[in-house]
């Protein structure tokens, strides 16, 4: 199978292209290597993907919002299945540049859906985020609820795209997937994400910024698991059969969420951390800032029903084997 995977230099498009060489697929990994967080580590998983594919492993440094470099890099490339991961992330930086979400996670998208239909894909996988969720006050999100009231631009945009994928899938009976992921961490993960901002603070003896006070809780999902969840999605194409998908479309297009289905206390994370970096957090409490939400947790019960997904690593897990990833990375 021959897999164009957007945001391969990225964590869940690392992971995800790694996965796919392993099992013998070829991969054609799409990113545009960005500043939002270092280079360096975007070029390393890479170097790290290049060493497992070799040959069955391609790369396009290149910005999907750019609708004509798209199309120019992969001219005569044939694609069975897309999956769309590349996009620009972050809550808070939606605040100050809202323009990039604009250009990546709407015009980006429309760009992949296009792609997708003009190509004939089997199925195009694309994330989404629990970030949709809003301010809900319900608990567990299932897929199921009502998801009208973003409180980011982020979030905003994410909702788009499901919104648009609804559409394709109307319009051309495109087979497609969203996937609302739920705090993904773990090795190789993202510099701006809570994890790796608190462990390496931790260790430098620098304070640790903890919003809400303390009072937040996460559904946080361990890499592996996600991975586990996406490969389940893309070789489960949604039939145009006429009958209800996860999410309520009657076209094909599936919604589901991805998480670990457990809502843990951000305090009880910032203990494990103390407990593996041997060391002592100095906090900063501060309030919950713009865009953020108190709390998610994952309904899991579609995508369960469905794909048979069942994650297994839990904090208590999953923590500690990033803290080893990062020690080793940085050789401290």
């Amino acid at each position: 199978m021959r897999v164009l995977v957007t945001g391969a230099a990225g964590f869940i498009g690392f992971a995800l292209a790694r996965r796919l060489l392993a099992r013998g697929d070829v991969v054609i990994g799409v990113d545009n290597c960005n500043a939002y967080y270092q280079v360096s580590l975007k070029r390393d998983r890479l170097a790290e993907l290049t060493a497992a594919g070799g040959n069955r492993f391609a790369f396009h440094e290149l910005d999907f919002a750019d609708s004509a470099a798209l199309d120019a890099a992969l001219d005569g490339t044939r694609i069975d299945r897309i999956v769309h991961l590349g996009a620009q992330a972050g809550v808070r930086y939606s605040l100050e540049n809202p323009q990039a979400y604009v250009a990546s996670n709407l015009a980006g998208h429309v760009n992949l859906l296009e792609l997708a239909r003009h190509r004939g894909v089997e199925h195009m996988v694309y994330a989404s985020s629990s970030s949709v969720y809003g301010g809900n006050t319900k608990l567990p999100f299932a897929v199921e609820d009502r998801v009208d009231h973003p409180v980011s631009l982020y979030a905003a945009t994410k909702r788009a795209d499901e919104l648009m994928s609804e559409t394709y899938a109307h319009l051309f009976a495109l087979p497609l997937t969203g996937l609302r992921f739920f705090t993904v961490y773990g090795p190789w993960g993202r510099p701006d994400m809570m994890l790796w901002n608190f462990t390496r603070r931790i260790l430098a003896g620098e304070p640790i910024p903890v919003f809400g006070h303390g009072e937040m809780h996460r559904d946080f999902t361990y890499i592996d698991d996600i991975i586990a969840g996406v490969e389940a999605a893309l070789d489960h194409a949604p039939v145009n059969d006429g009958a209800q998908k996860a999410g309520g479309s009657v076209k094909p297009h599936a919604l589901y969420n991805i998480g670990n289905s457990r809502s843990e206390h951000l305090m009880k994370v910032v203990g494990l951390l103390e407990e593996t970096c041997g060391k002592k957090a100095v906090i900063d409490f501060l309030p919950m800032q713009p865009g953020d939400v108190p709390a998610t947790y994952a309904d899991i019960s579609a995508i369960q029903s469905d794909l048979g997904y069942a994650p297994t690593t839990s904090i208590e897990v999953g923590v500690p084997s990033f803290v080893r990833w990062y020690r080793d990375y940085h050789g401290v």
